[in-house]
């Protein structure tokens, strides 16, 4: 199996003992993980999506990572998910949704 070009993680505030309960989480940030998995297939992006613990930018959430590049997306909503993967096909950031400091 070839490695992925991409890792695709989504907060989804699991904390230490386990329990989903932070902002993204709350704000369905879980519903993303599937969503994206399937785009990603149709649109043959090589990647592997997942759900992390907290990533402590919850002021900024739903958050959405993209690795190797180092892209973290803030305020995250479906709409804008065709936005980040329609410039992830083309290896680019959508830069208003970046999260700058």
């Amino acid at each position: 199996m070839k490695k992925p070009d991409y890792m695709i993680m989504v907060c989804n505030s699991y904390r230490v003992a386990g329990d989903a309960q932070g902002f993204c989480n709350k704000q369905g940030a879980t519903s993303f993980v599937q969503y994206i998995s399937e785009e990603c297939s149709d649109r043959g992006i090589n990647a592997v999506v997942t759900t992390t613990a907290c990533l402590s930018v919850c002021s900024q959430g739903p958050v959405v990572v993209i690795q190797p590049n180092n892209f973290w997306y803030g305020g995250v909503t479906e709409d804008k998910l065709d936005e980040i993967l329609d410039a992830l096909e083309e290896d680019k950031a959508v830069s208003e949704y970046l999260i700058t400091d």
